[in-house]
Protein backbone atom coordinates (compact mmCIF):
# COMPACT_ATOMS: atom_id res chain seq x y z
CA UNK A 1 0.00 0.00 0.00
CA UNK A 2 2.40 2.85 1.43
CA UNK A 3 4.26 4.65 -1.35
CA UNK A 4 4.89 6.35 1.60
CA UNK A 5 7.57 4.74 1.30
CA UNK A 6 8.81 8.19 -0.19
CA UNK A 7 8.66 9.40 3.49
CA UNK A 8 11.19 7.01 4.29
CA UNK A 9 13.14 7.28 1.79
CA UNK A 10 13.09 10.83 2.25
CA UNK A 11 15.28 10.20 5.43
CA UNK A 12 18.06 8.35 4.37
CA UNK A 13 19.86 11.29 3.05
CA UNK A 14 20.96 10.45 6.67
CA UNK A 15 21.67 13.78 7.54
CA UNK A 16 23.54 14.51 10.83
CA UNK A 17 21.04 15.49 12.88
CA UNK A 18 19.08 12.51 11.44
CA UNK A 19 22.12 10.26 13.16
CA UNK A 20 21.81 11.95 16.20
CA UNK A 21 18.16 11.34 16.53
CA UNK A 22 18.67 7.50 16.23
CA UNK A 23 20.98 7.55 19.85
CA UNK A 24 17.38 8.54 21.59
CA UNK A 25 15.98 6.95 24.71
CA UNK A 26 15.76 4.00 22.29
CA UNK A 27 16.69 0.30 24.04
CA UNK A 28 20.65 -0.48 23.44
CA UNK A 29 19.67 -1.90 19.64
CA UNK A 30 20.98 -2.75 16.63
CA UNK A 31 24.76 -4.07 17.04
CA UNK A 32 27.35 -3.49 14.13
CA UNK A 33 25.34 -3.75 10.57
CA UNK A 34 26.91 -6.74 9.73
CA UNK A 35 27.88 -6.90 6.13
CA UNK A 36 25.11 -9.86 4.50
CA UNK A 37 26.09 -13.28 5.10
CA UNK A 38 25.35 -14.37 1.53
CA UNK A 39 27.80 -12.75 -1.53
CA UNK A 40 25.36 -9.46 -2.54
CA UNK A 41 27.62 -6.87 -1.70
CA UNK A 42 31.07 -5.56 -3.94
CA UNK A 43 33.82 -3.92 -3.64
CA UNK A 44 33.47 -0.16 -3.93
CA UNK A 45 33.98 0.73 -7.75
CA UNK A 46 31.74 3.63 -8.24
CA UNK A 47 34.72 5.85 -10.61
CA UNK A 48 31.09 7.95 -11.50
CA UNK A 49 31.44 9.99 -7.89
CA UNK A 50 34.65 10.79 -8.21
CA UNK A 51 35.46 12.32 -12.09
CA UNK A 52 37.04 15.73 -10.19
CA UNK A 53 40.15 15.77 -9.90
CA UNK A 54 40.55 15.48 -5.87
CA UNK A 55 39.51 12.00 -6.51
CA UNK A 56 41.18 9.04 -7.76
CA UNK A 57 39.95 6.64 -10.75
CA UNK A 58 41.18 3.25 -11.63
CA UNK A 59 43.61 2.45 -13.81
CA UNK A 60 41.69 0.51 -16.41
CA UNK A 61 39.01 3.93 -17.14
CA UNK A 62 39.81 6.15 -20.23
CA UNK A 63 40.77 9.91 -19.52
CA UNK A 64 37.41 11.93 -19.64
CA UNK A 65 37.40 15.08 -20.35
CA UNK A 66 40.00 17.37 -22.32
CA UNK A 67 40.38 20.79 -23.05
CA UNK A 68 39.79 19.96 -27.09
CA UNK A 69 36.82 21.67 -27.05
CA UNK A 70 33.34 20.90 -29.13
CA UNK A 71 33.53 19.02 -32.31
CA UNK A 72 30.13 17.71 -33.52
CA UNK A 73 30.19 14.27 -35.11
CA UNK A 74 27.92 14.10 -38.73
CA UNK A 75 28.25 10.64 -37.89
CA UNK A 76 24.87 9.96 -36.16
CA UNK A 77 21.80 10.63 -37.80
CA UNK A 78 19.66 12.09 -34.63
CA UNK A 79 20.01 15.63 -34.92
CA UNK A 80 21.80 15.56 -31.41
CA UNK A 81 25.28 16.96 -30.59
CA UNK A 82 28.38 15.12 -30.34
CA UNK A 83 31.63 15.71 -29.44
CA UNK A 84 34.78 13.78 -28.64
CA UNK A 85 34.02 14.39 -25.19
CA UNK A 86 30.77 12.31 -25.90
CA UNK A 87 33.32 9.63 -27.09
CA UNK A 88 35.31 9.73 -24.25
CA UNK A 89 32.54 9.77 -22.21
CA UNK A 90 30.66 6.58 -24.03
CA UNK A 91 33.99 4.37 -23.79
CA UNK A 92 34.23 4.96 -20.15
CA UNK A 93 30.78 3.82 -19.73
CA UNK A 94 31.72 0.90 -21.78
CA UNK A 95 34.54 0.28 -19.51
CA UNK A 96 31.88 0.78 -16.04
CA UNK A 97 29.69 -1.16 -17.01
CA UNK A 98 32.11 -4.60 -17.93
CA UNK A 99 33.48 -3.97 -14.93
CA UNK A 100 30.44 -3.57 -12.73
CA UNK A 101 28.84 -7.23 -14.16
CA UNK A 102 32.14 -8.56 -13.50
CA UNK A 103 31.79 -8.04 -10.15
CA UNK A 104 28.23 -8.67 -9.60
CA UNK A 105 27.32 -11.78 -7.81
CA UNK A 106 23.68 -11.88 -7.91
CA UNK A 107 22.86 -12.29 -11.27
CA UNK A 108 18.76 -13.04 -10.22
CA UNK A 109 17.54 -11.39 -6.70
CA UNK A 110 18.20 -13.16 -3.87
CA UNK A 111 14.81 -15.05 -2.00
CA UNK A 112 13.37 -14.06 1.45
CA UNK A 113 12.95 -16.75 3.28
CA UNK A 114 9.31 -16.34 4.91
CA UNK A 115 6.80 -16.75 1.98
CA UNK A 116 7.83 -12.94 1.18
CA UNK A 117 6.00 -11.87 -2.51
CA UNK A 118 8.29 -9.70 -4.58
CA UNK A 119 6.82 -6.63 -6.27
CA UNK A 120 9.13 -4.28 -8.22
CA UNK A 121 8.31 -0.34 -9.64
CA UNK A 122 11.84 0.48 -10.60
CA UNK A 123 13.94 1.44 -7.55
CA UNK A 124 11.52 1.07 -5.24
CA UNK A 125 10.28 -2.60 -4.15
CA UNK A 126 7.52 -4.33 -1.94
CA UNK A 127 7.36 -7.27 0.01
CA UNK A 128 3.69 -8.61 0.97
CA UNK A 129 2.81 -12.03 2.82
CA UNK A 130 -0.25 -12.92 4.36
CA UNK A 131 -0.18 -14.55 8.31
CA UNK A 132 -3.23 -15.98 9.83
CA UNK A 133 -5.58 -13.31 7.67
CA UNK A 134 -3.30 -10.65 8.27
CA UNK A 135 -1.77 -8.56 5.62
CA UNK A 136 1.83 -7.65 6.14
CA UNK A 137 3.59 -5.34 3.94
CA UNK A 138 6.95 -3.98 4.16
CA UNK A 139 8.44 -1.38 1.10
CA UNK A 140 11.24 0.20 0.41
CA UNK A 141 13.16 2.58 -2.18
CA UNK A 142 17.19 1.63 -2.75
CA UNK A 143 17.66 5.18 -3.95
CA UNK A 144 20.07 7.06 -1.12
CA UNK A 145 20.51 3.68 0.34
CA UNK A 146 24.15 3.73 0.40
CA UNK A 147 25.07 5.73 3.71
CA UNK A 148 27.05 8.87 3.04
CA UNK A 149 29.61 8.40 5.34
CA UNK A 150 30.26 5.44 4.13
CA UNK A 151 31.06 6.78 0.64
CA UNK A 152 33.61 9.21 1.92
CA UNK A 153 35.28 6.35 4.09
CA UNK A 154 35.65 4.23 0.77
CA UNK A 155 36.75 7.00 -1.31
CA UNK A 156 39.55 7.97 1.02
CA UNK A 157 40.77 4.63 1.76
CA UNK A 158 40.86 4.09 -2.17
CA UNK A 159 44.23 5.23 -2.81
CA UNK A 160 45.63 3.14 0.06
CA UNK A 161 44.28 -0.22 -0.59
CA UNK A 162 44.12 -2.82 -2.94
CA UNK A 163 40.94 -4.02 -4.72
CA UNK A 164 40.97 -7.24 -3.20
CA UNK A 165 40.88 -5.00 0.18
CA UNK A 166 38.44 -1.96 -1.14
CA UNK A 167 35.35 -1.80 1.21
CA UNK A 168 32.14 -3.68 0.35
CA UNK A 169 29.10 -1.38 -1.00
CA UNK A 170 26.05 -2.40 1.61
CA UNK A 171 22.54 -0.90 0.93
CA UNK A 172 20.70 -0.04 4.14
CA UNK A 173 17.03 1.11 3.46
CA UNK A 174 14.82 2.76 5.27
CA UNK A 175 11.41 0.85 5.33
CA UNK A 176 7.60 1.10 6.15
CA UNK A 177 6.15 -2.01 7.52
CA UNK A 178 1.95 -1.97 7.32
CA UNK A 179 0.09 -4.63 9.11
CA UNK A 180 -3.16 -4.83 7.99
CA UNK A 181 -6.18 -7.16 10.06
CA UNK A 182 -9.03 -8.48 8.06
CA UNK A 183 -12.28 -5.53 8.68
CA UNK A 184 -10.38 -2.74 9.88
CA UNK A 185 -10.54 0.33 8.78
CA UNK A 186 -6.78 1.50 9.06
CA UNK A 187 -3.62 -0.08 9.30
CA UNK A 188 -0.74 0.18 11.24
CA UNK A 189 2.36 1.37 9.85
CA UNK A 190 5.48 1.42 11.30
CA UNK A 191 8.54 3.59 9.89
CA UNK A 192 11.91 1.63 10.60
CA UNK A 193 15.77 2.21 9.52
CA UNK A 194 19.14 0.68 9.97
CA UNK A 195 20.76 3.28 12.82
CA UNK A 196 24.04 3.82 11.46
CA UNK A 197 25.70 5.04 14.85
CA UNK A 198 25.46 1.23 15.55
CA UNK A 199 27.73 0.47 12.52
CA UNK A 200 31.00 0.73 14.50
CA UNK A 201 30.00 -1.84 17.10
CA UNK A 202 32.47 -5.02 17.47
CA UNK A 203 31.20 -8.33 16.35
CA UNK A 204 31.73 -10.02 19.66
CA UNK A 205 29.58 -7.15 21.55
CA UNK A 206 26.18 -8.70 22.24
CA UNK A 207 23.60 -9.28 19.69
CA UNK A 208 20.38 -6.96 19.55
CA UNK A 209 18.40 -5.92 16.88
CA UNK A 210 19.59 -4.66 13.72
CA UNK A 211 16.91 -2.27 12.87
CA UNK A 212 14.99 0.47 15.21
CA UNK A 213 11.55 1.77 14.56
CA UNK A 214 11.31 5.35 14.13
CA UNK A 215 7.55 6.34 14.26
CA UNK A 216 4.34 4.25 14.36
CA UNK A 217 1.21 5.59 13.14
CA UNK A 218 -2.41 3.91 12.00
CA UNK A 219 -2.72 4.79 8.23
CA UNK A 220 -6.58 4.48 6.34
CA UNK A 221 -5.95 1.08 4.49
CA UNK A 222 -5.93 1.61 0.41
CA UNK A 223 -4.23 5.08 0.94
CA UNK A 224 -0.89 5.76 -0.91
CA UNK A 225 0.22 8.82 0.75
CA UNK A 226 1.35 8.94 4.90
CA UNK A 227 -1.95 11.30 6.26
CA UNK A 228 0.28 13.77 8.09
CA UNK A 229 -3.57 14.67 10.33
CA UNK A 230 -3.06 10.87 11.78
CA UNK A 231 -1.21 11.07 15.43
CA UNK A 232 2.05 9.75 14.55
CA UNK A 233 3.94 7.83 17.68
CA UNK A 234 7.83 9.07 17.30
CA UNK A 235 10.08 6.44 19.61
CA UNK A 236 12.60 8.79 20.80
CA UNK A 237 11.27 9.09 23.99
CA UNK A 238 9.09 6.39 24.13
CA UNK A 239 9.06 4.26 27.13
CA UNK A 240 11.30 0.76 26.71
CA UNK A 241 8.59 -1.46 27.55
CA UNK A 242 6.35 -0.57 25.09
CA UNK A 243 9.25 0.00 22.54
CA UNK A 244 9.99 -3.77 23.29
CA UNK A 245 6.32 -4.72 22.47
CA UNK A 246 6.07 -3.32 19.28
CA UNK A 247 9.06 -4.97 18.37
CA UNK A 248 7.76 -8.23 19.72
CA UNK A 249 4.59 -7.47 17.47
CA UNK A 250 6.65 -6.95 14.57
CA UNK A 251 8.99 -10.32 15.06
CA UNK A 252 6.03 -12.20 15.49
CA UNK A 253 4.52 -11.23 12.05
CA UNK A 254 8.58 -12.19 10.49
CA UNK A 255 9.90 -8.80 10.66
CA UNK A 256 13.54 -9.39 12.65
CA UNK A 257 16.66 -9.78 12.43
CA UNK A 258 16.45 -12.10 9.81
CA UNK A 259 14.34 -10.26 7.93
CA UNK A 260 16.51 -7.10 7.94
CA UNK A 261 19.58 -9.01 7.05
CA UNK A 262 18.11 -10.65 3.94
CA UNK A 263 16.65 -7.29 3.50
CA UNK A 264 20.03 -5.81 3.19
CA UNK A 265 20.74 -8.10 0.86
CA UNK A 266 18.00 -7.98 -1.45
CA UNK A 267 18.26 -4.22 -1.47
CA UNK A 268 22.21 -4.44 -2.28
CA UNK A 269 21.87 -7.19 -5.18
CA UNK A 270 18.56 -4.17 -6.44
CA UNK A 271 20.68 -1.09 -6.03
CA UNK A 272 23.55 -2.72 -8.08
CA UNK A 273 20.89 -3.98 -10.76
CA UNK A 274 19.35 -0.45 -10.96
CA UNK A 275 23.11 0.83 -10.72
CA UNK A 276 24.49 -0.78 -14.08
CA UNK A 277 21.15 -0.29 -15.99
CA UNK A 278 21.41 3.16 -15.31
CA UNK A 279 24.82 3.08 -17.02
CA UNK A 280 23.75 1.69 -19.81
CA UNK A 281 20.53 4.01 -19.94
CA UNK A 282 23.06 6.54 -19.72
CA UNK A 283 25.74 5.19 -22.26
CA UNK A 284 22.63 4.70 -24.64
CA UNK A 285 21.72 8.27 -23.85
CA UNK A 286 25.21 9.33 -24.68
CA UNK A 287 25.66 7.68 -27.76
CA UNK A 288 21.95 8.14 -28.83
CA UNK A 289 21.42 4.34 -29.18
Amino acid sequence: MLKSVVRAVGAAVRLPSAAAATARALPPICPALRVPSSATTRPFTRSLWMMNSNRASSGYRPKLFGSKGLNPSVSCGCGALHTEGDKAFGDFLSDEIKEEKKIQKNKTLPKMSGGWELEMTGAEAKLTRSVSGEKIAVTFNVNNSIPPDFEEEAEQGQQQKSAEEEPEIVSTPNFVVEVTKQGAKHSLVFDCHYPEDEMSRGEGEEESDIFAIREVSFQPEGDSEWKETAYTLNTDSLDWALYDHLMDFLADRGVDNTFADELMELSTAIEHQEYIKFLEDLQGFVKCN
